[in-house]
């Protein structure tokens, strides 16, 4: 499979396992799993055909890891704009981690801090790396701290993904280090 069609079929499983499932007639279970057959069959009726091979492929290559398949169903490992409980038991966080934006939303970030926007949760990372990857997606990247070991201590509460993303409810500005000084 080239890159391109990964891409495409990659994007394809992001819209509808996790935002809108619907638009091809998929519905999730409370944990996000849907079979595989069903999600195979929907996307060629509506069009989009992907072998089950491409499926594996895409599952197994994925760099960020987005998508997981136990037995015959997948989910989405995270980023969900539709009610899912990913079933995620809370975790205790590095000292630090790491939220990768861009400069134009820095005013707002130092304003209210973090918010999920249209996900569930902000998503953090384990490493300045990965969050710079982030947050060039949309410009120039700008990274932030997050002294996790504090919100912790103050009960916030930590998940992590399959994935290893790092999720919680909101970060609160007095938590943010701007830039990322650790």
């Amino acid at each position: 499979m080239d890159g391109r069609r990964a891409a495409q079929v990659s994007k394809y499983l992001s819209r509808h396992l996790r935002h809108q499932p619907g638009r091809i007639g998929l519905a999730l279970d409370e944990n996000g799993w849907v079979a595989i057959d069903a999600l195979l069959a929907a996307a060629a009726a509506h069009g989009f055909r992907i072998s089950r091979e491409e499926l594996d492929h895409v599952v197994a290559t994925n760099d960020k890891q987005r998508f997981a398949i136990e037995g015959g169903r997948i989910r989405a490992n995270q980023g969900h704009s539709v009610e899912v409980d990913l079933g995620l038991p809370a975790a205790t966080p590095p000292a630090y981690l790491y939220h990768g934006t861009v400069a134009r939303a820095l005013d707002a970030i130092r304003a209210e801090g973090l918010r999920p926007m249209d996900r569930h949760d902000v998503h953090l990372s384990a490493d300045r790396e990965t969050a710079t990857r982030v947050g060039a997606r949309r410009g120039r990247p700008v990274v932030l701290a997050v002294d996790a070991a504090a919100m912790h201590r103050d009960g916030h509460v930590f998940r992590v993904s399959a994935n290893g993303v790092w999720l919680t409810p909101a970060v609160p500005p007095r938590y943010l280090r701007f830039p990322a000084a650790h």
